[in-house]
């Protein structure tokens, strides 16, 4: 009986899947198709560039004694790279190559002998004229779980990420989106689940990136047309780690393939983690797709830590930089910066810096200079009820006329400004602010952000409420 492409290839898979872990087998062998059987020639079909040079890049010495077995020592292996268009209308993979069956189906066939030619890995990490196939994790080993400190503020948060790292992919907290506001500790939180994972699972891909640069490795890849192949990179990915994922609001093309790079992972049992400064029903032009997968996992948030988290944070740093500090002057510093975890360390390094450069001895007054100095160049956050009380004030009424049920124009409008300021100088969600102004829900703090933009670009006389609201809030 004469062999077709079918059984030889069927024969490989077979040898090869007991000799290879199921996770790579499933990745990496599954997808391809036998297409035909030509002397001693078989090709085979396979979804990406990208795809063809990670198996020679890994997989070809099993390939080789696999193929040998069925069709001798002159056996060649042809690989027809063809993908189909499932994105829209965008093309996937763009080379003039004619149409191998329909408008969407493009396909190219490389002559292959079975030998390692060692291709450069696609790698958008990769420099340019350095080959590095091995894909580094981007983690910063300084952010790990021992210089997190657990605190009431951010337990919750903690206690998932731990469990996230002992078990990637494999507890109900995929994707894991942790969110709080600035300086709070999410990077450092992030690259600490990664540093765990890769301590405790060196076999796992383990990746660490900003949205900010995913977004530009992606407008990279439609430039040199290889959109395909950074999907493919991402999809290989065991554990990704998106740091400020809200910063895709507004960039479709860049939600789009995030989506697909998402589900692939999602359902292959691979781990998402991603950090925000927003809660998901918060977030502003992601598409409803995306922020739906958000919630899947766990949304887990950092607050502000509390006084007795800020003295153990002073503590620990002191410690780790060899200083020593009276416990008064920890408690001041404690007492007086609440801000945020980076604003506290900030300011224990520059009195440390001062005490060091001045020869002098760390005390309560320096201590104090430094605080009124730090505090003073500190942005001030101002309250919803401030807020309420000055546009209040501005349009003459009072803040329960503001907050009342009435649709009179003049008062729709100052509640609208008031809830746009409270979204722009405070960190509270949108679901807190329309609590606090009049019991209204997120939806209606979202409207009436919009409806602020639009009329201070249509409406010269709103304009310059915008313009006198913001210089009474800022003073």
């Amino acid at each position: 009986m004469s062999k077709t492409a079918e059984t030889v290839w069927n024969n490989c898979m077979t040898f090869i899947e007991d000799n290879i872990t199921s996770q790579a087998y499933k990745t990496w062998f599954e997808p391809i198709k036998a297409v035909k059987l030509t002397d001693n020639a078989l090709s085979i079909q396979v979804p990406s560039k990208f795809f063809y040079e990670w198996l020679e890049e890994h997989y070809v010495k099993i390939l080789k004694v696999a193929l040998t077995k069925e069709l001798g020592t002159s056996a060649k292996l042809v690989y027809i790279i063809k993908m189909e268009n499932t994105y829209g209308n965008k093309q996937p993979f763009t080379e003039k190559i004619p149409s191998a069956n329909r408008s969407n189906l493009r396909s190219q066939e490389v002559d292959v002998p079975l030998k390692n030619k060692s291709p450069e890995l696609k790698n958008p990490f990769v420099i340019p004229g350095i080959r590095n196939v091995k894909i580094e994790s981007q983690l910063n080993p300084n952010y790990n779980f021992e210089s997190f400190l657990e605190g009431e503020s951010n337990r919750l948060a903690r206690s998932a990420g731990l469990a996230v790292a002992n078990k990637p992919g494999g507890t109900s907290f995929n994707p894991l989106l942790i969110f709080g506001g600035v300086g709070l500790g999410k990077t450092h939180l992030g690259h600490a689940i990664g540093v765990d994972i890769k301590d405790k699972y060196p076999e796992k891909t383990v990746l660490y990136i900003s949205a900010e640069k995913f977004t530009q490795q992606y407008i990279e890849s439609v430039k040199k047309n290889n959109r395909n192949d950074f999907i493919h990179f991402y999809q290989i990915i065991d554990v990704l780690i998106v740091d400020d994922i809200q910063l895709l609001s507004g960039k479709a093309g860049t939600q789009d393939v995030f989506f697909h790079i998402f589900n692939h992972l999602h359902q292959n049992g691979k781990q998402v983690i991603l950090t925000s400064d927003k809660a998901p029903v918060d977030m502003i032009d992601i598409e409803q797709r995306l922020l739906s997968r958000f919630k899947w996992g766990l949304s887990a948030e950092l607050n502000h830590p509390d006084y007795d988290t800020r003295v153990a944070i002073i503590k620990n740093k002191l410690y780790r930089d060899g200083v020593e500090m009276p416990d008064d002057i920890v408690e001041f510093l404690a007492n007086n910066i609440k801000t945020n975890i980076r604003e506290l360390e900030g300011a224990i390094i520059s009195l440390i810096a001062h005490s060091s450069f001045n020869k002098k001895e760390i005390t309560i007054e320096l201590a104090r200079k430094i605080v009124d100095n730090y505090v003073k160049h500190t942005k001030r956050e101002v309250s919803i009820d401030y807020i309420q009380k000055v546009v209040s004030d501005y349009f003459q009424m009072d803040v329960d006329t503001l907050q009342s049920k009435t649709r009179k124009r003049h008062i729709v409008q100052a509640r609208q400004l008031a809830m746009f300021f409270a979204k722009k100088y405070t960190k509270a969600s949108l679901a807190s602010i329309g609590s606090q102004i009049g019991q209204r829900d997120h939806a209606t703090v979202l409207h009436a952000c919009k409806t602020v933009d639009n009329l201070s670009s249509t409406d010269k006389q709103f304009r310059k409420y915008v313009e006198d609201l913001s210089k009474k809030l800022t003073l």
